[in-house]
């Protein structure tokens, strides 16, 4: 309700349709936290219906007050992040985060390759210190050559052809995400630096420093489908809505999480348009790959035919649907909406009620319930065949 209330006063009172770093981005931080936290006490108190994700971060004992400042205001993570889970945090505090992923891979040994001493992530933090540096200078090159809304301006929708509308607004995103991928990427390096974020090691006997990684540059920029490229965007924070909000929620989990997502972000028209359009196309997107995709797997040539194309849909959807949470006030909004004719919600509307499919929990409910069928149909025939056996 605090962070509410900031967030109203900061943007109605203010601010109206600029967005300005303030504290408000260390709340929200420290709000995943605190809700993570307490998620993780309640399921730590639970002994059953856990997943095994939720086992694993369960909280059995309870935090002492400067554990819990610790967690919530250490300096590493304080300005942008990114979360993580308490007991990660703690086994980073106790020193004993190396042990626990050197038991996870066989005892230390990859390859045949015995990891006795503690990594260094001198190379992660250097290789992201790089990436920092390219992402900076791409977005200040770029993103006055390229604005946001500029694809709102009168004269340009009105003498330029729609298809280069479309090039130009996924050139204007493209000139963007730039910003965030230096944001997360730094902050991810200043955690590596400190020694936070070991995830163990790859085939190779290589270590990895993606515990608590943000985004995943090549799979945003080659995602072949909308989920895919929300689940390399922001990850700590998916993660957070995922834990805290889609898997314990009874009704349309997908709705919720969304509509979670946009509060949390503040209080600004753009961000619930930005999100209630996601949620269209995440369920348009679903429908097309449970109904559409198994017809290309025939054979290679048809699945790259099909990465392509839901490549150049995927970069158009995600930049239809995120310029609102760019240009943040309900009416330039709908300004760009109304220019489009409001063509990808009513191609989503068309596609969900032409192409219906399963949500994913009654999915797992389906199959479960195959299995327990068959389960019993084992069950069953190995009593007749029994029976048979005593009778001879």
């Amino acid at each position: 309700h605090h962070r509410c209330y900031i967030q109203i006063t900061r943007v109605y009172v203010f601010d109206y349709g600029m967005y300005s770093a303030d504290f408000t981005g260390p709340m929200m931080v420290i709000t995943q936290k605190i809700t993570s936290m307490a998620f993780e006490i309640h399921d730590g108190k639970m002994e059953g219906q856990l997943t095994p994700s939720q086992k694993y971060l369960a909280i059995s004992r309870m935090p002492s007050l400067l554990e819990y400042l610790s967690y919530n205001c250490n300096f590493m993570g304080i300005l942008a992040g990114p979360t993580c889970s308490y007991n990660d945090y703690m086994a980073f505090m106790e020193g004993t985060s190396y042990q626990r992923r050197h038991q996870e891979n066989a005892n230390g040994k990859e390859n045949g390759k015995a990891k006795q001493a503690e990594p260094s992530p001198k190379r992660a933090v250097v290789s992201k210190l790089c990436t920092c540096a390219i992402s900076l200078t791409i977005y200040l090159s770029l993103y006055r050559l390229l604005p946001v809304d500029y694809a709102i301006d009168e004269h340009f929708v009105n003498t330029t052809p729609f298809y280069l509308q479309v090039v130009y607004l996924y050139l204007a995103m493209l000139a963007l995400r730039p910003k965030y991928y230096f944001v997360w990427t730094l902050a991810d390096a200043i955690n590596n630096a400190a020694g936070f974020g070991f995830n163990g090691y790859d085939a190779d006997g290589s270590p990895r420093w993606d515990l608590i990684s943000n985004l995943r540059i090549l799979d945003i920029e080659f995602a072949t489908s909308f989920k895919l490229f929300l689940d390399n965007w922001n990850m700590q924070t998916a993660q957070w809505l995922k834990r805290v909000c889609y898997e314990r929620c009874p009704v349309n989990p997908t709705a919720a999480t969304f509509l979670l997502s946009a509060m949390w972000h503040g209080v600004y028209p753009g961000y619930y348009l930005t999100f209630v359009t996601g949620i269209g196309m995440t369920m348009a997107a679903r429908a097309v790959r449970h109904n559409i995709r198994p017809y290309f797997l025939v054979s290679d040539s048809h699945k790259h035919v099909y990465d392509v194309i839901t490549w150049a849909s995927t970069q158009v959807a995600i930049c239809y649907t995120v310029v609102p949470f760019v240009l943040l006030a309900v009416g330039p909004s709908l300004k760009f909406y109304s220019s489009w004719y409001f063509c990808l919600h009513l191609l989503c509307l068309l596609v969900v009620l032409v192409l219906p499919v399963k949500s994913r929990r009654r999915q797992a409910r389906a199959k479960e319930d195959a299995a327990q069928d068959e389960q019993r149909d084992h069950s069953s025939t190995d009593n007749n065949c029994n029976r048979k056996d005593k009778s001879t």
